[in-house]
């Protein structure tokens, strides 16, 4: 066993081929670890809670979620390796990400500057937009689920995932973090890609001023505020800002999708053409060539005639 293992008495210290090392986080669903493969390469491997007395509800979330990660396939998201859902302790292995979760940085460092703001808005939302292409909803998106890596931000844990053709109203509390959960999820209606949209206006609201758009508190005051006010953008500013406005929108219907955000922060991104100098008119030139010639004719004149 590594001499860097920092496991607690109730955790394994292998699962299949993976060596755990250190707890990374938990959550209602399963604990996710460090760890590393029969090859030597640290991964993440994300446990279900209860193993083989998980209920059956459970654990077909898991399997869902496996399924979920293993459609998505982008630079922006972290990529899953394998998985293990039939037997008595079902895990999920994924690429690790070497770096901290943009909630750190933000908490530890205060809001991101213009230009990393930008990357950053631009990079997630790409990720989103390949969640969706895949067909799935993330559910979860925050700014705890975006790690800002070497080679940027990259967004992680499909633990409440969906399938976009499972846009059912919640039947049980709802899922998320409620920050970040949109209207819809609050008010148990049907959840689909329009909520991520919204958790991510929420989440670059957090990224440029350190706080939530809905504020914080206890769950019940910041859902009821969620559902019902205006947001607080604060002093973000420009282009992203309206964007994250139109994000923000109670209504589902009036959010952009994910594409369209890529293609606006593109936009933005571009710098300004250039402005072409003026055309002078085909006739214009004329008139400034046939005024120089009198000019010029009235010169000579002038020299060659004798004066009186």
């Amino acid at each position: 066993m590594p001499d860097d293992i920092r496991l607690g008495p109730d955790d394994p210290e292998r699962l299949g081929d993976y060596t755990l090392i250190e707890r990374l986080g938990e959550g209602g669903q399963g604990v996710v670890y460090l760890a590393r493969s029969g090859e030597g390469e640290l991964v993440t491997v994300k446990l279900l809670r209860g193993g083989v007395t998980a209920s059956h509800r459970a654990r077909t979330r898991f399997v869902r979620e496996a399924d979920a990660a293993r459609r998505v396939t982008a630079p922006h998201t972290a990529r899953v390796l394998d998985a293990e859902v039939t037997g008595d302790r079902p895990y999920i292995v994924s690429e690790f990400v070497d770096g901290p979760s943009l909630q750190r940085v933000v908490d530890d460092e205060g809001p991101l500057a213009k230009a990393r703001l930008r990357r950053l808005a631009l990079r997630t939302a790409a990720a989103l937009a390949a969640i969706h292409r895949a067909g799935i909803v993330h559910r979860d998106f925050k700014p705890g689920n975006v790690v800002l890596g070497p080679d940027g931000a990259k967004v992680i844990d499909f633990g409440v995932a969906r399938a976009l053709d499972s846009v059912t109203p919640m039947t049980t509390s709802p899922v998320g973090t409620p920050a970040y959960m949109s209207p819809e999820q609050i008010e148990d209606e049907p959840v689909g890609a329009p909520a991520d949209v919204f958790a991510w206006g929420a989440t670059m609201v957090f990224a440029a001023t350190g706080r939530p758009p809905f504020g914080s508190g206890p769950n019940a005051a910041v859902m009821r505020r969620v559902a019902e006010r205006a947001p607080d953008l604060g002093e973000l500013k420009g282009p992203l800002r309206d964007l994250v406005e139109r994000c923000l929108d109670k209504n589902p219907a009036a959010r952009p999708t994910a594409p369209q955000l890529v293609r606006s922060l593109r936009a933005d991104a571009r710098p300004a053409p250039k402005k072409k100098p003026k055309r002078i008119p085909a006739y214009r030139w004329r008139m400034m060539v046939a005024l120089a010639l009198v000019i010029a004719a009235g010169f000579v004149l002038g020299v060659l005639m004798p004066a009186g």
